[in-house]
């Protein structure tokens, strides 16, 4: 009986958030590329099963942050069997010793967290080397730390044009595909729009207009389970949302990276609700925002 009630509330998690979504789009002003956002599920922590409900009811993008995580998920044999077509997004902190171990993750779709040219070189070349005769290119964005937090992986916003150069123009291996940034948790919309998204905003103008690329063709990934309709109203093309889908997140042993997660729910409460959460009124009232694009 439990995973007949899994999957129905998955299932009912993902239809409502997909309709959000639908409707945060709508409200985008005119002068925004029409780009239809794509909903990252993010499964960190979460067992396998939960994945593959997720899949059957139409759910094909999913996100995770820890890359032992991620590689024992791809692998898993009732993934590979259930979900074929499944699209991973790696969405965590890369260190240099961990990036041939994810290039060898099956589905790996997108690589949101490319933050220094140094790490773009090594992606580059381990994925010339890991699947270079598939002459596919692997997709990849350039995380910004757009709050300036210490705490906060992401370049500095103004090393993001060379940035996106180098990858352009020296890493022959990896498509770019946009911009991501995590922005300050919290931030209370009451106050006007974000301006950790203004700033990707920005920086993404700056980037096309220094590469002669159009505007749709560079994502803008930013917004997560608290944030995300805003976030889509003020240009955003992907979002990361997880708690609102699988419910909270259990950290086994309070170890956040551990491959093999538990799937006996705790209370424990997900690092997005760390610092303070939008308030129920801010969320309605973001509806109401007058945005603007700079």
């Amino acid at each position: 009986m439990w995973k007949v009630a899994m999957s129905d509330e998955v299932g009912k998690a993902i239809q409502s958030v997909l309709e959000r979504v639908s409707q945060a789009a709508a409200r985008r002003p005119q002068s925004l590329p029409a780009v239809p956002p794509r909903l990252v599920a993010v499964s960190k922590t979460k067992p396998p099963d939960m994945i593959v409900e997720a899949y059957r009811h139409g759910q094909r993008d999913f996100g995770e942050n820890y890359v032992n995580e991620l590689v024992d998920k791809a692998s898993d044999p009732l993934i590979l069997e259930s979900c074929p077509d499944i699209k991973w997004h790696f969405i965590g902190h890369l260190q240099k010793n961990n990036v041939n171990k994810l290039l060898g993750v099956p589905n790996l779709y997108l690589v949101e967290t490319v933050d220094s040219a140094k790490l773009a070189d090594k992606v580059n070349s381990s994925w010339q080397r890991v699947r270079g005769g598939s002459g596919r290119r692997l997709k990849v964005m350039v995380q910004v730390n757009t709050s300036g937090e210490q705490s906060k992986h992401g370049l500095p916003p103004e090393e993001t044009v060379n940035t996106v150069k180098h990858i352009v123009s020296q890493c022959s291996a990896l498509h770019f595909s946009g911009l991501m940034t995590i922005g300050r948790y919290g931030y209370d919309l009451t106050l006007g729009p974000n301006p950790d998204f203004q700033m990707l905003l920005s920086r993404r103008q700056e980037v096309c207009d220094s590469l002669k690329l159009p505007l749709e063709e560079v994502e803008l990934s930013m917004g997560m389970s608290t944030d995300f309709e805003h976030a889509i109203e003020v240009g955003s093309t992907n979002v990361r949302v997880g708690s609102i889908i699988f419910g909270n997140r259990e950290y086994p042993n309070s170890a956040a990276n551990t491959p093999n997660p538990s799937p006996i729910p705790s209370p424990a409460p997900s690092p997005e609700k760390t610092a303070k959460v939008v308030s129920e009124e801010a969320a309605k009232k973001m509806h109401h925002l007058t945005v603007s694009e700079h």
